[in-house]
């Protein structure tokens, strides 16, 4: 069934076929950034989950740096109190050694060593944390990265198909490093905190009121910054898809892929002018956000500077009277210009976190979609061997947001051993036929059924694992040509023999023998010393991952579409030898290779049109007969 990708992540179900609904757009909205501070503690749960040690390495040192401000303020305010107090006092001594000598320097000789280790410490404790911070902020990326890719593995095809979804998990995706600075945000924040209440405690004993002048100075500063962060993530969440756009065009216009076609067909100009216009629209909606945002917090800015001189000047005014000494004035004016500051970047910080725990429900909420197609509670093990086969009863299906049937109305017999081809032009529904069987899509009527149980009652995992399938639009990976075939069995990388074994039987053991580097060859121009394969020679090596799984069904979707014609008869008469005694599909519009099947089904508009072998397919004058006669045509 579609589904909805809410910014919740709730899983919104629909008749299938009814119109998509769009995601609501983030607002911003101040009930929308407090309830988004729920994500921070499954964020912080997932930082202390990473690295325990490290995370309660950064705490505790920055609790020992938040103190150590106010108390180096504090020994300033000693320093200069004795200062005074040594310039003040008569019959003074006339040199540094009588100074020394008669014992007046050594407090403030203690006074400044103190302030010198306190001004050390406090630098080699900021190194430190912000190396452990570095650290911790990787394995966090790391781990997120981690997490994630683990949780889209699990994920249905019918998700990736949609472009909402692949919207969500562009998000998802920025989040799993775009976050880390919120992780030293926040510890900044606690750090700063202990620091705020350590120098309000000293204000709180000279003058309380200064604290609610301070408060109130800096309140406009909040909520305009509250306000600007918020319309950020608006704008963010509306500009994905043109930033997934943005992103194609870059990748189009350079890129190895695509290199070839954008110079013959001169895209290079239409390319660059489309990247310009996206890009231009980018820049013009976040420039007017940033004018309005400066201009406003400027205004807020001075609001607060206001604020600070006048507790400056009732500071001054009180030293003035006698009521604080010069040392006093020092650490009230110092305290106070410190607590603006770091008031300042707090409330800042605060509506910064809040609008940041937006941006981490593109995180967590892609964590709570959830597959469909799952394995039941009590599964079945895939039989070895298949004894009766796969039946396909009355099976229809439509693709999720589509009205039109992929296929319907399917009955039909795949045998255990028969080699069963399909036939049928474009949008017939073949392609359709295989994702049903390997479960990549469930049918939405009718059932599949395998040695007489239904297909979603035996494991998934194992249910897959049984079936070597190769897709007409198979994946090129930028990986050694040994690791190419590989990943048909991934688990069994390191068996040599059974890679190739699977390349003698694709025949790409010939592709390979002309590798420089053989087996251990880079393929794909994507990395250095990578090599450039033809159309027919990465189908070989396709093909080579179907025989590496050694599965008990094989299903080749038009797999030989670049390959001559002596190629081609060569892999499908080792495609015949070696499926004996398996079960295996094969797709292909080519004639000459779906003759050699054991029984022929043609598809038309996602119907069985006709069954049979190709020679009574032929003595029927139906599609089949039309489509080989056509065929044929361009041989004569």
């Amino acid at each position: 069934m579609p589904r909805q990708y809410s910014n919740g992540g709730r899983d919104t179900r629909r008749p299938s076929g009814s119109a998509p609904i769009g995601s609501p757009t983030p607002s911003g909205s101040l009930k929308e950034r407090v309830g988004a501070l729920k994500n921070l503690r499954p964020f912080l749960t997932m930082v202390w989950r990473t690295s325990r040690r490290l995370t309660a390495g950064s705490l505790v040192l920055r609790l020992i740096r938040a103190v150590m401000p106010v108390i180096t303020l504090f020994v300033g305010k000693l320093i200069i109190d004795n200062v005074v107090t040594l310039v003040q006092a008569p019959h003074k001594p006339e040199t540094i050694w009588l100074w020394l000598s008669s014992g007046l320097l050594n407090r403030l000789i203690l006074l400044f060593l103190c302030e010198f280790a306190l001004a050390v410490l406090a630098d080699i404790l900021g190194r430190v944390v912000s190396l452990i911070d570095s650290l911790l902020s990787e394995r966090v990326t790391n781990a997120s990265s981690v997490r994630l890719m683990e949780h889209a593995a699990k994920l249905d095809l019918e998700d990736f198909e949609d472009s909402e979804f692949q919207d969500q998990l562009e998000r998802a995706r920025r989040q799993t490093s775009g976050r880390m600075t919120l992780m030293g945000q926040l510890f900044g924040q606690a750090q700063d905190i202990v620091t705020v209440a350590s120098f309000a405690a000293g204000l709180i004993f000279y003058a309380p009121w200064l604290i609610a002048l301070l408060f109130l100075a800096l309140v406009p500063a909040f909520i305009g910054e509250a306000h600007f962060n918020a319309q950020s993530y608006s704008l963010d969440f509306v500009r994905t898809p043109e930033r997934r756009e943005l992103d194609y065009v870059r990748q189009t216009a350079a890129s190895v892929e695509t290199a070839k076609e954008v110079k013959i067909f001169g895209l290079n100009g239409f390319l660059i002018d489309r990247y310009i216009r996206l890009a231009t629209a980018f820049y013009a909606a976040n420039r007017r956000l940033a004018l309005r945002r400066a201009g406003w917090g400027g205004l807020f800015t001075a609001i607060g500077t206001v604020g600070y001189y006048l507790a400056y000047a009732y500071i001054t005014w009180r030293t003035l009277t006698g009521e604080f000494s010069i040392g006093d004035l020092t650490f009230l004016a110092g305290s106070f210009r410190r607590l603006r500051t770091l008031l300042e970047g707090l409330l800042t910080s605060f509506s910064s976190t809040a609008s940041q725990a937006l941006y981490l429900n593109d995180l967590f909420s892609f964590f709570e979609v959830q597959p469909e197609i799952l394995s039941p509670a009590n599964p079945r093990l895939f039989p070895n061997p298949i004894e009766r086969g796969f039946e396909f009863q009355n099976v229809g299906f439509r693709y999720p947001g589509s009205e039109r049937w992929a296929v319907r109305h399917l009955s039909f017999i795949l045998h255990a051993g028969e080699v069963l081809a399909l036939v049928g032009e474009n949008g017939a529904g073949k392609t359709t036929l295989v994702k049903l069987l390997t479960r990549l899509y469930d049918p939405v009527e009718g059932r599949i059924l395998l040695d007489g149980h239904d297909l979603r009652e035996y494991d998934l995992e194992t249910l897959r694992g049984s079936m070597g399938v190769i897709f007409q639009d198979f994946v090129r990976y930028n990986l050694s040509a040994g690791d190419n075939i590989a990943v048909g069995k991934i688990e069994a990388r390191d068996n040599q023999t059974r890679i190739e074994r699977a390349a003698r039987r694709s025949q790409a053991d010939e592709v390979i023998a002309r590798l420089p580097g053989g087996y251990q060859q880079m393929i794909g121009k994507r990395f250095k010393d990578g090599v450039e394969l033809s159309g027919g020679e990465w189908q070989k090596i396709a093909i080579a991952r179907a025989y590496m799984r050694e599965a008990a069904v094989l299903i080749l979707d038009e797999p030989t579409a670049a390959l001559d014609a002596r190629s081609e008869f060569e892999v499908f008469q080792r495609f015949k030898e070696l499926s004996s005694g398996k079960s295996a599909i094969l797709i292909s519009h080519r004639f000459s290779s779906v003759r050699m099947a054991d029984r022929i089904l043609v598809l038309a508009e996602g119907r069985i049109e006709a069954a049979g072998t190709h020679d009574e397919l032929l003595a029927q004058s139906g599609r089949y007969s039309e489509l080989f006669e056509l065929q044929a045509a361009g041989y004569r």
